[in-house]
């Protein structure tokens, strides 16, 4: 179940981003499947938790192909699907590795891995496929506020994210210390 959460949330974050007009809210402007690649480094760290990093990996380029096939037939750019190649393989890898590393209860590690995770595929994507870099869709003034507002809401994910993770695990472990 984990990674089919893993994989349908990277498949519909590209649907929704395509079908849905972004949410503006003052200078920001979001992509509406901005909030599901938030939940994907929850589920990615999730399916990391239970299958170990090394099958993560596999299951990392599966969601790459099935990603880049996807925002091809929805019509993307050929420099939008190597920016969101590329920014997510860049931000996944580095998700994986702070999870790996991170010593800390899985709702802590979840977030930290997260962020920086949602950091970099924001800064990657925005920089290399919407500035002038890339597909050229917004001016270099509008890329912060951009990459703030990408931040932002993957963010706000993963906290949301891990406040349920850690009441999950509390929960388990007052009724493995009951029972």
């Amino acid at each position: 179940m984990r990674v089919f959460l893993y994989l349908i949330s990277i498949v519909s974050a590209n649907v929704i981003t395509a079908a849905i007009m972004p949410l503006e809210i003052g200078i920001f402007i979001i992509p509406m499947g901005t909030f599901l690649i938030g939940a994907t480094f929850i589920f990615r760290d999730l399916v990391q938790n239970k299958y170990g990093r090394k099958k993560t990996y596999l299951f990392i380029l599966t969601a790459l192909i099935l990603s880049g096939a996807v925002s091809s037939l929805l019509g993307d750019t050929l420099m939008i699907v190597a920016a969101s190649a590329l920014s997510f393989i860049i931000s996944e890898t580095a998700d994986t590795e702070i999870y790996t590393r991170l010593k800390l209860p899985i709702a802590w590690r979840v977030f930290y891995s997260g962020i920086v995770g949602g950091l970099l595929d924001s800064v990657v994507f925005v920089i290399v496929g919407l500035s002038p870099i890339g597909a050229g869709f917004i001016p270099w003034e509008a890329v912060p506020a951009a990459i703030l507002g990408q931040v932002i809401a993957k963010t706000v994910i993963q906290l949301i994210g891990a406040l349920v993770l850690n009441q999950v695990y509390v929960v388990r472990a007052r009724r493995i210390t009951v029972g």
